[in-house]
């Protein structure tokens, strides 16, 4: 069904005005036509007044009222006295004594019904206005103080608008009208030049675009008020956009977790799957076989013993890597002295010789506090030991500061082995990756120690990245956050 036509919000607002103006204009001009009609009023009362008193003087000082009446008829003849009409009764007897013009009463009985007769009768003048023949009528009536005289004056009243003011007093009334209908529609334009921006805006708003141009409105309070109505509600909108993007991350990112926590479930099943099936082999073999020479026993016995190990060393670091992921912003941090922490993991390398063939250097200044975990700070160096004694082939391996900066220290630890393939670098951080994962797990390893190297620095603020050194070997670059910064 099509919408009902209706006016514009500036139409509304401008026909109640514009009829408001000209009730204004008209009942100015009515007040001026009252006015100016009262003021000629008063012309012809004071002009019947003194032609009546002149009379009555005339008469009761027996001159000749009609000498004075010719007179008269003689001066008004050609204004609008011209039809005027005055009669002198004889206030003993009624007769009409004398008239000026037409005679439309013959003797006293005729006008004494008049209302202006009564008064005049009582306080000796009387006056009326009444309509006669399409014109007003001004009757003034005079009684003499003896009562031997009344003196009736009567002349038409009729003072059209046109005639008070003049064809050309029409014209200022016309323009004044044409002003101000002109100046209540350019006023009502203004006021409401708000309301029609916004409903331009609320329109494009609700097509999607809150990219509006706030410098069309007016500035003054109705346009500032328009302009933060605009403001708010693109902050609301921006708001909710920047909230449904976030719900997708943070969608993505549970699905992310999800995925990855199935993935290391999945693993973690797998890797377990090797050692426990080993030992299960070794110990079902002995058990399925009493008279076995010692010799093969022990054997089987240290081959089931060393996949313990790896079974244990497994769940060891999956522990510490499911604590990094999930705790991470629990993890305690202090102040740690990194030079003597790497300095003590050397000295304990020398006497257990973990490191292996290879030798263990360092170059740490004196004094490096950092923001960390010394536990898991000595867990992260033990793991780049680990993994580059497995398997970068090298003869020497450390650790020194490559950049100290405002905020952070960067170390970058290396070896000088035989390196990656670089198309195994991307991945080297990725769970239970292997490059070659028949030696990786007959060398004992997890597939988590990069992993959880990685964690670790990203759990104390940092971050990590690997690539092979052009003399050889890889070497790992990560940041930690300088002490300092935080005290």
């Amino acid at each position: 069904m099509a919408s009902k036509r209706r006016f514009s919000y500036q139409w509304r607002q401008f026909l109640p005005v514009l009829g408001l103006t000209w009730t204004a204009v008209i009942l100015f001009f009515v007040y001026f036509y009252n006015r100016e009609l009262e003021a000629q009023t008063n012309i012809y009362r004071n002009h019947l007044e003194f032609i009546c008193e002149r009379i009555l003087v005339a008469c009761q000082n027996d001159e000749d009222v009609m000498r004075f009446a010719n007179f008269t008829g003689r001066y008004f003849e050609t204004s609008q006295f011209s039809e005027m009409k005055v009669y002198v009764y004889d206030g003993q007897n009624g007769k009409l004594l004398y008239n000026i013009g037409t005679s439309t009463l013959q003797d006293y009985s005729d006008a004494a019904p008049l209302p202006e007769f009564r008064d005049a009768e009582l306080t000796g003048r009387g006056e009326a206005v009444r309509k006669a023949d399409e014109e007003m009528n001004l009757s003034i009536i005079k009684r003499s103080d003896d009562g031997r005289y009344f003196v009736h004056a009567t002349v038409p009243f009729n003072v059209p608008f046109k005639d008070l003011f003049g064809k050309k007093s029409f014209l200022p009334l016309i323009l004044l009208i044409v002003a101000a209908s002109v100046i209540s529609y350019l006023s009502t334009l203004f006021l409401t030049r708000n309301v029609t921006l916004l409903r331009d805006f609320a329109q494009k708003a609700a097509d999607g675009n809150v990219d509006y141009d706030t410098s069309k409105f007016p500035h003054d309070e109705l346009g500032d008020i328009s302009r933060e109505i605009i403001k708010i509600y693109q902050e609301k909108d921006a708001a909710v956009i920047k909230s449904e993007k976030e719900h997708k991350v943070a969608i993505n990112a549970i699905e992310e977790k999800a995925r990855v926590k199935k993935q290391l479930t999945n693993n973690i099943n797998h890797e377990l799957k090797t050692p426990i099936g080993v030992i299960r082999g070794y110990l079902e073999t002995i058990r399925t076989n009493p008279d076995m020479d010692d010799a093969t026993k022990n054997h089987f016995l240290n081959r089931a013993y060393e996949n313990v190990e790896r079974l244990c060393n497994l769940l060891s670091d999956v522990g510490a890597i499911t604590l990094l992921e999930d705790g991470a912003k629990n993890i305690p941090v202090s102040e740690v002295d990194f030079h003597d922490l790497v300095f003590t993991i050397e000295h304990d390398l020398r006497i257990s010789g973990g490191a292996g063939n290879m030798k263990f250097n360092y170059d740490i200044p004196l004094n490096c506090y950092v923001k960390g975990n010394t536990n898991l700070l000595t867990g992260l160096i033990s793991n780049l030991i680990k993994n580059a004694a497995q398997y970068s082939h090298g003869t020497e391996m450390g650790i020194k500061l490559i950049m100290d900066s405002e905020k952070y220290y960067t170390f970058g630890f290396y070896d000088n082995g035989v390196g990656v393939n670089p198309d195994h670098l991307p991945h080297l951080f990725e769970r239970f990756y292997r490059i070659d994962a028949g030696r990786s797990r007959k060398s004992g390893g997890t597939g988590l120690g990069l992993p959880i190297v990685k964690n670790t620095i990203e759990a104390l603020g940092g971050s990590i990245s690997v690539h092979n050194r052009t003399e050889g070997g890889l070497e790992f670059l990560f940041t930690l956050e300088k002490w300092k910064s935080n005290s």
